[in-house]
């Protein structure tokens, strides 16, 4: 279905689409709910994940953090 889409319109066409959608506060505040449970859904069903050290876990946090961060001050 994807590759028809792309055979249709283009893939430079929907990259560009893709790029240039624009979504409410709420629409991110929601992404980014789901993005919570969704990995709280993971640690309950997958208990090796939660063996890591905690140091592992602000490694990961500080890495996703650094391009919304550094988008934040871009525009500041």
């Amino acid at each position: 279905m994807i590759e028809e889409f792309a055979e249709n319109e283009g893939n430079k066409n929907l990259f560009s689409k893709i790029l240039s959608m624009k979504f409410s506060a709420v629409d991110m505040r929601l992404a980014s709910t789901t993005g919570f449970f969704g990995s709280l859904l993971i640690a309950k069903l997958w208990d090796p994940i939660l063996s890591l050290e905690w140091h592992w876990y602000g490694i990961l946090s500080v890495i996703a953090c650094i391009k919304p961060f550094h988008a934040f001050f871009k525009q500041w």
